[in-house]
């Protein structure tokens, strides 16, 4: 495991990408052996089933899959564009979720995907011209 983390290039942001990335897999699992969690999340409605939380935790996993990837290649342009798409994508979803199907509520299960996505957001876009060599 060590090996592993001494070959992650020396920037926060890939580091970060990391984080996520195993938080993300730690989701993974947990749609798929259960939805309490994904009930959490999604608390306003009970179209959380069995089948809802795997599709929920397959698109977690790819997720997790581009961030962890990013976050070895974090210098090349295209990689590091669609670890930003996840982060959008992921607070749209959420959002919409939230603001436009209400089909959840502000709280933890919300609030932590948001925040989590609206940081990395924010984070990638002010690292992007140190990390790659171009404008934000």
């Amino acid at each position: 495991m060590s090996q592993i983390l001494a070959m992650l290039p020396d920037s926060l942001v890939a580091k970060w990408n990391v984080v996520v990335s195993v938080a993300a897999l730690f989701n993974t699992v947990q749609s798929f052996l259960t939805p309490k969690l994904t009930k959490r999340v999604y608390s306003n409605t009970n179209e959380v089933n069995g089948l809802q939380g795997r599709t929920f935790g397959i698109w977690t996993l790819l997720s997790a899959i581009v961030r962890f990837y990013c976050a070895y290649h974090i210098t090349n342009p295209d990689v590091y564009f669609l670890c930003q798409c996840t982060y959008y994508l992921a607070c749209f979803h959420f959002l919409s979720e939230w603001l436009l199907f209400r089909t959840t509520n502000l709280g933890p299960g919300l609030l932590s995907p948001i925040v989590v996505s609206t940081v990395s957001i924010w984070f990638m876009a002010k690292e992007k011209a140190s990390i790659l060599g171009i404008a934000a």
